[in-house]
């Protein structure tokens, strides 16, 4: 998009550095609209994507540039078309490339006034968490509301309630009051979109995939509990080393809402 746009602004015009470059994010803001006029994307998405979006179009921008003013200035059409062509010849190929699925851990800790016993009852289950005040959450993204459990031990169905569905946990360590680990088999969308319409990309479900979690309580020597929570998880978005700083981002965000919850609980 960088390329081609400053490519095609560029020929046979005598335009500044600065225009063009200004004309290849025009370019991406109004493909950006369309995304969200079409009801292809949410507002949320595209706000996570921009600053990638605009680093691969400045990288375009270079590329255009470089051809339009010093390479081959004749060959600018021919050149716009071989571009164009190669988006679909690369994304026919696309499934073809191995994809590597790297399991992340994220591990949140609070410190609670209270004895593991008395934590332990509140990491377990725990009631009704207040509505959101956190930017992120009331973006559309999921956050918890609640947790509850059938039966009690190994083999017990913890549910984990969000703001958009439930997350299945099936409880596979029980350590009373050291170690609660479970894992998970089943999840709802990581988001709602905010969008004009009712819209649900492929993105929300499967890409980012929470395989299991746990709860560590170790007393401490002054008498308090030092909770940790962890979660393990694939995100399947590409480029991951992007993705990823997102994701953890929100699963740390999603453990500080529960364990600020569970300390409150715990400490009354």
């Amino acid at each position: 998009m960088g390329a081609i746009s400053t490519m095609l602004f560029g020929y046979k015009n005598k335009l500044t550095r600065k225009k063009l470059i200004w004309n290849a994010h025009l370019t991406l803001l109004v493909y950006c609209v369309g995304l969200l006029f079409f009801a292809f994307e949410g507002v949320i998405c595209i706000v996570m994507a921009a600053p990638i979006g605009m680093f691969f179009t400045w990288l375009g921008f270079l590329i255009g540039y470089a051809f339009v003013e010093k390479w081959n200035k004749p060959g600018t059409p021919a050149t716009v078309i071989v571009l164009i062509l190669s988006v679909p010849s690369l994304m026919a190929f696309e499934h073809s490339v191995p994809q590597t699925e790297e399991v992340r851990s994220v591990v949140t800790s609070i410190e609670i006034s209270s004895a593991p016993e008395k934590v332990w009852q509140n990491v377990v289950r725990f009631p009704q968490l207040k509505e959101p005040t956190e930017l992120l959450f009331t973006t559309g993204i999921a956050y918890p509301i609640n947790a509850t459990i059938d039966g009690n031990g190994v083999g017990s169905i913890r549910h984990c309630n969000f703001s958009t569905g439930s997350f299945t946990e099936p409880v596979t360590v029980w350590d009373e009051p050291n170690l609660l680990k479970f894992s998970v088999t089943e999840q709802p969308a990581t988001m709602k979109e905010l969008s004009p319409y009712d819209i649900h990309p492929d993105h929300l479900h499967g890409y980012w995939v929470s395989q299991q979690g746990q709860f560590k309580l170790t007393k401490m020597p002054n008498g308090h509990t030092l909770l940790e929570g962890t979660t393990w998880y694939v995100n399947k978005i590409k480029p991951g080393i992007y993705w990823s700083v997102w994701s953890d981002y929100i699963v740390h965000s999603i453990h500080k809402r529960v364990l600020d919850h569970i300390k409150v609980q715990a400490e009354l």
